[in-house]
């Protein structure tokens, strides 16, 4: 029997013909679909760490850039859109669902559910999923009320119309913050944990610019950003999930090297997208810029 070369030439080609093949197969295999990388909705959030950034106020004319930070970022995040706003703005409610985002409603105006008339729930509900509905072709099944006041009577109604309602772990108060995103993202370093779902509004620009440069710290330490059903699972209509505080603080995130951070251009950040005037409800204030969640 012949035997087989044992030169360090030979060790040195037969590496790099293993190298090769394997580079082979990898390639192939992607245009194929037989080899693939895990992305952002394939990851099991038992096994490995996740995030749930959520996105509220929308749609905005900030809307589309995070839409592409996301993406370049394989990241995933839930929208919860205001029904008026996307009634005024259907195709950007629609682009937000075709980047593979979830989207729930944030109610139709973005009243205090708690303090409005209660024959007016209702058609907070059912007019927000409507629109929603007529923009993107899904019906949302997730629920985020105006600076996440609930009761007992509007999580009853919420059961009726087939919504789950959905809070926070992490506020970092964006909106309070504004352009002083040094105080958010602080805020995001002591709080942040696995399986948070974390409360931002993409109706800042200050928020995306914060989002661009805060996503590198999430993926070097380990996170997978994913939508709230993915991380959380199918929550049943009339449930409810998480609270309005932040909890002690957890610092268990470690920062990247400044020379990591992406860069923003020298340019003031537009200011906040307003929310529309309520005008359903005679007296109710739909809170404008500033009102937070």
């Amino acid at each position: 029997m012949r035997r087989r070369p044992d030169s360090p030439s030979w060790a040195y080609w037969r590496t790099a013909i293993g190298v090769c093949a394997g580079v082979a197969v990898v390639v192939i295999g992607g245009f194929t679909g037989h080899v693939r990388v895990a992305k952002a909705d394939e990851v099991d959030c038992s096994l490995v760490k996740c995030i749930a950034l959520t996105f509220d106020d929308g749609p905005s004319p900030y809307t589309d850039r995070l839409l592409q930070i996301l993406k370049d970022n394989d990241a995933k995040a839930t929208f919860f859109e205001i029904g008026n706003k996307v009634a005024a703005n259907p195709a950007g409610a629609k682009r937000v669902v075709d980047a593979g985002m979830e989207l729930g409603s944030h109610t139709w105006e973005h009243p205090n559910m708690t303090t409005i008339p209660p024959e007016d729930i209702p058609a907070q509900f059912s007019k927000a999923s409507d629109a929603i509905e007529a923009a993107t072709g899904q019906r949302p099944v997730l629920v985020r009320t105006a600076g996440g006041l609930i009761n007992d009577q509007v999580l009853a109604e919420a059961k009726k119309q087939g919504l789950a309602d959905i809070n926070w772990d992490v506020i970092p108060f964006d909106w309070a913050n504004d352009a002083n995103t040094a105080a958010t993202r602080y805020m995001l370093m002591s709080q942040i944990k696995p399986n948070s779902v974390v409360l931002f509004h993409d109706a800042y620009s200050s928020t995306v610019d914060l989002i661009y440069q805060f996503l590198p710290v999430l993926k070097a330490n380990g996170y997978h950003m994913v939508t709230v059903s993915q991380m959380l699972g199918p929550r049943a209509p009339g449930s409810t999930y998480g609270s309005r505080d932040n909890g002690p603080p957890v610092n268990g995130l470690m920062d990247i090297p400044a020379a990591e951070i992406p860069t923003l251009p020298a340019t003031p950040s537009p200011a906040p997208m307003p929310n529309l005037p309520i005008t359903d409800i005679p007296g109710q204030n739909s809170g404008g810029p500033n009102n937070g969640a």
